[in-house]
C-alpha cells in the first residue's frame, strides 16, 4: 500500500486541526468587543482565510520575498476587519497581535492525537505545512500532536503547492521523495505532492469548511490510501 514509505508528512491546516471552529471560538469576543456583536464568528473565520491562499501567491510568484504565515496572516487580519465594520487603526495592537494567535491555538480533530500518535509508531511523522514553525510549536504543544520534527513552508522556504515545499521537505529528511507520503483532505495539495513523487493518502474532513461544505468531500484520484480518519488510516497500515 504505501512500501518503502518511511515518513508521512501531513498537512495540518483542515487536515489534522479544525482551523474555522478554532478562529471563530476565538473572534467572537474580540466582534463583541468591538461592535460587531451581530457578526457571524464562522464568516468572519472563512473571510480572513480567503485571504489565505491569495497571500501566499505572492510569494509562490516570487512578487514577494519569503515571509512567514504569522505575518500574512496579520496582514490579512488588518485587511479583513473593515468588512465586519471595524478600523484596525483603533483596535490596541496587543489585541490584534493576541488574535493573530488564533492559529497557534486550534484544535486537534477527535481523530487526530490518538491517530498520529499509532503512525509515529511505524513511521517518522512531521508537519509539511504552510505554518511557520513557531505557530507549529505552539499547536503541537497545546493540542499533544507528536510530531518527530516541525517541517514546512519556513524550512523549505516555499509555500505549498510549490514544488520546493514538497521536494525540499523531502531533502531535509535525507529521503527520496517516494519514501515520503502526503496525508492530506485536499486533492490539490496530493496531486502537487504526487507530481513531485511523493505518495499520497486521502483523509476527508467533509466540516472543514462548516456544514455546507462542496469541496473535497471525496478522493478525485486514485490515491494510494483513502481512510476515513487518521486511526483508519493507521489501521490500514497496520499499526
Amino acid at each position: 500500500m504505501l512500501q518503502d514509505v518511511r515518513a508521512l508528512v501531513f498537512d495540518v491546516f483542515g487536515t489534522v486541526v479544525d482551523w474555522r471552529q478554532g478562529v471563530a471560538r476565538e473572534a467572537a469576543p474580540f466582534l463583541a468587543r468591538h461592535g460587531a456583536a451581530g457578526a457571524d464568528p464562522a464568516a468572519f473565520a472563512d473571510a480572513w482565510r480567503r485571504r489565505y491562499s491569495p497571500a501566499m501567491e505572492e510569494v509562490r510568484s516570487g512578487r514577494r520575498p519569503f515571509t512567514r504565515l504569522d505575518v500574512l496572516h496579520r496582514e490579512n487580519l488588518e485587511q479583513v476587519l473593515p468588512e465586519f465594520g471595524i478600523d484596525p487603526a483603533r483596535v490596541p495592537d496587543v489585541e490584534l497581535t493576541e488574535l493573530n494567535l488564533a492559529w497557534h491555538r486550534l484544535d486537534p480533530w477527535p481523530d487526530s492525537v490518538a491517530g498520529l500518535t499509532r503512525l509515529k509508531a511505524g513511521y517518522i511523522i512531521a508537519p509539511l505545512s504552510n505554518g511557520n514553525i513557531a505557530l507549529m510549536l505552539d499547536m503541537a504543544k497545546r493540542a499533544g500532536l507528536p510530531w518527530d520534527a516541525i517541517l514546512g513552508a519556513e524550512v523549505a522556504q516555499a509555500y505549498k503547492p510549490s514544488p520546493e515545499a514538497y521536494l525540499r521537505t523531502a531533502e531535509v529528511l535525507g529521503l527520496r521523495p517516494a519514501q515520503i507520503a502526503l496525508v492530506a483532505a485536499h486533492n490539490g495539495d496530493l496531486a502537487a505532492a504526487r507530481r513531485c513523487g511523493l505518495r499520497t493518502a486521502f483523509i476527508p474532513r467533509p466540516t472543514e469548511h462548516g456544514p455546507g461544505q462542496t469541496t473535497d468531500l471525496r478522493p478525485e484520484q486514485d490515491w494510494e490510501v483513502v481512510a476515513e480518519s487518521l486511526e483508519d488510516l493507521a489501521g490500514k497500515l497496520g499499526l
